[in-house]
């Protein structure tokens, strides 16, 4: 065979591999509103940038009759690019190939770039389309998910791992995305379920479809388990790309710095009033994040899911930040067991990736009653606590208002090693709010009072005179500093700067016992 038959060999044998299951099944998948595989990758990586691994796999199967269906690449692509010039992992599952199922060579070239990734500290991203394990090589199949969920696990805080749902992905194949950091999908195109409506519908009698089941918004906002909800696959994709350019690379590395053009000295009058005279009144503490940070721009984490607290990445002043905010607009900004899921995770990956924690408080406490009791708020409350006291990276805390009983110590405060902790004039940080400290405290006293209304509220105005205000925690050192509002922004950025040198070290072991 010559070289130029050989050439032309090599060349067909790529134009198999790039059709993969072949026109009709690529045309059922647009049909389905969904691009394929190597179309996903398109989106996701710079142009040009993309080279693929094992392209001439094929499966090793001889049951079923899959010895006479083969197919090059199998049912997954995979290799590496770079976004944003900078380099990432990738594989994509491919569902015209056996309905992306997993087997054998599928999860051997998954654990592979896994393993490239891990070795090269470089974020990995996996692109999730695929109807489960193949059937046809039986416990072979089980055995690759496992394999994948150990290099998840091993992969943990040492690269960022994000999982992008493109369609269904049920069983055994949600827990590999489980494992990762972030989960996109795509409204009325993925789901995620462990059991399907069908085996649902058997067991418990319950009647559902895919998207009361399992369906983008479902998880997004009930379940907690996908972080990020877009209208369509390119969407999704592109966030991916936004959400990469605040994290490092691994985790021996900072973020990347990306000046803004926003002045670092800019201050908001706007800030001075924007929390209401009523202590009372709500207020949205997003528009508190998008006065201080650079330009407004703020990627939002979870935002369909407990919206009583609010997380996520922005920049001051040209540094990544993870942003940890009460949300005052919802159930007042108390902490429940969701929100605290919620913040702690987030906590801890801004932790694990070098990224400084700050956080706006403003948390009148735990939100009582009995099913929060029963569904184990002390445990999951526990759990935040947990988080920032484990964190090591630079915390700056602004108290806004409200930090009232555990909520207070619990919300990075001083005491549970906050490097700046800074108040506004409004805040109010008590063991309790002064309504409830009246009733306590003055409980003889209002019984035989001529008036016990009036008389409450004299006693109420003068506890939150006394007490309710940052300076009785200023006086103990509690609180760094009181500042005016319209200088968060400069204030912020300077503490940034003061402690990006910052080391902090927790005791030797192999691993602490979060009360999971």
């Amino acid at each position: 065979m010559s070289h130029d038959s050989k050439l032309d060999h090599l060349n067909d044998l790529r134009e198999q591999a790039r059709q993969a299951g072949g026109p009709d099944r690529i045309e059922a998948q647009h049909q389905r509103g969904r691009l394929t595989a190597r179309e996903r990758l398109d989106l996701l990586l710079d142009k040009g940038s993309f080279r693929e691994t094992d392209m001439f796999v094929t499966h090793r199967t001889r049951d079923f009759g899959l010895d006479e269906r083969k197919y090059l690449s199998d049912s997954v692509v995979t290799g590496w690019g770079t976004i944003e010039g900078r380099l990432a992992y990738v594989f994509s599952q491919d569902f015209t190939v056996f309905g992306g199922s997993l087997g054998e060579v599928h999860s051997e070239k998954v654990v592979k770039i896994m393993e490239m990734a891990m070795k090269n500290g470089a974020p990995l991203i996996g692109i999730n389309d695929s109807g489960g394990a193949r059937i046809q090589e039986g416990v072979v199949s089980l055995g690759g998910y496992a394999d994948i969920f150990l290099r998840n696990t091993l992969a943990s805080g040492v690269i960022p791992q994000i999982s992008a749902i493109m369609g269904p992905s049920a069983g055994g194949a949600v827990y590999s995305p489980a494992l990762t950091d972030f989960i996109f999908m795509v409204r009325k195109s993925s789901y995620m379920f462990v059991t399907g409506p069908d085996v649902v519908r058997s067991v418990t009698h319950e009647e559902v479809d895919f998207e009361e089941l399992g369906g983008a918004d479902v998880h997004a906002g009930i379940s907690g388990v996908c972080h990020y909800v877009s209208d369509t696959e390119a969407d999704c994709l592109y966030m991916i790309r936004v959400l990469l350019s605040y994290l490092p690379q691994n985790n021996m590395e900072d973020p990347p710095f990306v000046p803004s053009g926003d002045d670092r000295l800019r201050t908001e009058e706007a800030l001075d009033t924007i929390v209401p005279d009523d202590p009372t009144k709500p207020y949205d503490i997003r528009d508190v994040i998008r006065l201080v940070i650079d330009n407004g721009t703020f990627l939002e984490i979870h935002e369909a899911f407990a919206q009583n607290i609010v997380v996520g990445f922005a920049r001051l002043g040209g540094h990544s930040v993870g942003i940890v905010a009460n949300q005052p607009a919802v159930l007042a900004g108390v902490l429940d067991i969701n929100a605290s899921l919620k913040a702690a995770r987030f906590v801890r990956f801004c932790d694990a990736f070098n990224i400084p924690l700050v956080t706006f408080v403003d948390v009148p406490g735990f939100l009582p009653g009995t099913s929060q009791e029963h569904g184990g708020i002390i445990r999951s409350g526990a759990k935040l606590l947990y988080a920032y006291c484990e964190a090591t990276v630079p915390k700056i805390t602004v108290t806004t208002r409200k930090a009232y009983g555990g909520a207070y110590c619990v919300m990075s405060s001083k005491h549970i090693r906050g490097d700046l902790n800074l108040a506004w004039p409004t805040a109010e940080i008590a063991v309790m709010g002064p309504e409830g400290a009246v009733s306590i405290i003055f409980r003889k006293e209002l019984t035989e009072a001529e008036d016990p209304d009036r008389r409450k509220a004299e006693l109420v105005s003068e506890y939150r005179a006394k007490f309710a205000n940052p300076y009785v925690s200023a006086s103990r050192g509690y609180i760094d500093d009181v500042i005016e509002p319209r200088f968060t922004r400069p204030r912020l950025i300077n503490a940034l700067e003061m402690l990006s040198n910052k080391r902090d070290a927790n005791p030797a072991k192999k691993h602490g016992n979060i009360p999971l």
